[in-house]
């Protein structure tokens, strides 16, 4: 398997490259040269795998086995996932009128970031200690990415991580995630902006090839593919946990609700449809509804700043993850997506074109939740099943309540992206009591470690003197 650049840069690179990278060369994201159709008969036998073999299934078709045998890949996943607190890495809640709630929040950090950050932490591990190499991670968080990333990577000594996070705008137990880790190898920023303003500054140093190059930086914000890959597996888990699958066709369709951020939960669902699973996918913002516009009307543009929401981690105004999405459904136009990604990151504003626009309304449906919605939706949730939401989730649990599924042959799930205790606030304002666990009590006691990116510094120059710094720490001749 080989993977392409969504702007049409002329080489291709394997999975190593793609990992060990993260943006193309030429700004473009990574897909893969071409996505396998999977045969019924082999969804008939997927239909039985507990949720790591699923993401073992599909690394496999995704990893050539001559980087990463396929013995060593399932070693691999299975050791990302022994940190897990429940048996199968991923639950299903089943309350009633048919909402069902697929929980990915049981690793280390209590978000659904952990499930592919944890296997692309130890994708990373066997390559860096195969090559012998190391690297520097940059990522910028909105809230959850952060702290998955900084968990996947803490104290390895071929590895150095730089965190950028908003400060204030994450909840105070998201900060504390990334704040109270004393590894050496971590270094964690809080700046004076928002998560757009900081995927600006990481663009910036990014695109200088010779530094990147130089300092061996790659990223594993879901820019990174390795994280698009590993999600796709929640799709296939979601699906046959809600269907009785049996040798009849067709199957019934599962329709599949996203909270969305980023987008790149959302493109790993895009891309298990394109391989022939049969969900249909709803994708549920926040106040910062660009997704929603584009989709609905065709509008791909930043409306002013960005709205700070209960579901902060969402709280996104360019989601990098669309650029994939709209080549998916561009029949792979890398031109197109370069001329619309060019214009969008300078004027902020695009109108897709029609037949594009036709075909994402086609395949995805989407809706805008307010603050008060994520509210009621949690209080009625907790009032009709004793199950507590984060305000997350509660946003694609909306969709559920707004819009009855009633169609006999359809079945719906909400896939829950992060533990409701991690947002105490948000728990207290839809009026419901929360028990705090130990361990989340325990970091607020701790000491913090951070640097402060104040607003009108030069805050790529102070990431990038930080990152020479590093080198020259491994590496006294680099300079």
């Amino acid at each position: 398997m080989r993977y392409i650049s969504t702007q049409g840069a002329p080489e291709s690179t394997d999975f190593e490259g793609a990992l060990l990278s993260g943006y193309a060369s030429d700004g473009g994201l990574f897909m893969p040269e071409t996505i396998p159709i999977l045969d019924f008969a082999t969804l008939r036998t997927w239909s039985t795998f507990s949720y790591p073999e699923l993401v073992k299934q599909l690394c496999g078709i995704f990893i050539s086995p001559e980087l990463i045998p396929k013995t060593e890949l399932s070693d691999l996943i299975d050791q990302a996932f022994s940190r897990f607190k429940h048996k199968d890495v991923v639950h299903m809640s089943r309350l009633k009128n048919g909402l069902n709630i697929l929980e990915l929040w049981h690793g280390p950090t209590y978000a659904f970031k952990d499930l592919s950050l944890s296997c692309t932490g130890q994708f990373l591990q066997y390559f860096l200690k195969k090559r012998k190499k190391r690297v520097t991670v940059l990522v910028g968080t909105s809230g959850d990415t952060g702290s998955a990333a900084i968990e996947s990577v803490r104290g390895k000594k071929n590895v150095d991580i730089c965190v950028l996070l908003p400060q204030g705008l994450c909840t105070q137990v998201q900060e504390l995630q990334m704040t109270t880790v004393m590894d050496e190898n971590v270094h964690v920023f809080l700046t004076e902006g928002n998560s757009d303003e900081i995927d600006e500054v990481l663009k910036e140093v990014f695109a200088d090839e010779d530094f990147s190059r130089r300092h061996n930086l790659m990223t594993l914000s879901s820019i990174n593919w390795s994280r698009i890959l590993v999600q796709m597996a929640h799709y296939f888990y979601a699906y046959f946990q809600c269907t009785s699958t049996t040798d009849a066709l067709p199957w019934p369709v599962v329709e599949i609700v996203v909270p969305t951020g980023a987008g790149g939960n959302l493109t790993a669902g895009c891309i298990a449809q394109k391989m022939g699973l049969p969900i249909e996918l709803v994708t549920a913002v926040n106040d910062n509804d660009i997704i929603h516009r584009a989709i609905q009307q065709g509008d791909f543009s930043v409306s002013g700043a960005v709205m700070s929401t209960l579901a902060s981690a969402m709280d996104i105004q360019a989601p990098y993850n669309m650029e994939r999405i709209f080549w998916l459904f561009s029949g792979s136009d890398s031109s197109l997506i370069k001329s619309l990604m060019e214009e969008f990151y300078t004027t902020k504003k695009v109108k897709l074109p029609s037949e594009l626009q036709k075909k994402l309304s086609e395949c995805l449906r989407s809706c805008r939740v307010s603050d008060e919605e994520i509210l009621q939706t949690m209080r009625c949730c907790w009032d009709d099943n004793h199950y507590l939401l984060c305000p997350h989730t509660a946003v694609a649990v909306c969709y559920h309540y707004k819009y009855p599924s009633c169609h006999p042959r359809k079945s719906r799930c909400c896939l829950a992206s992060a533990s409701p205790v991690k947002f105490e606030d948000s728990v207290s304002k839809a009026r419901i009591s929360l028990e705090i666990l130990p361990e989340i009590s325990m970091l607020k006691n701790k000491k913090t470690r951070s640097c402060t990116l104040k607003r009108g510094e030069d805050w790529a120059g102070i990431l990038r003197c930080q990152i020479e710094a590093i080198t020259k720490q491994h590496n006294p001749v680099i300079s």
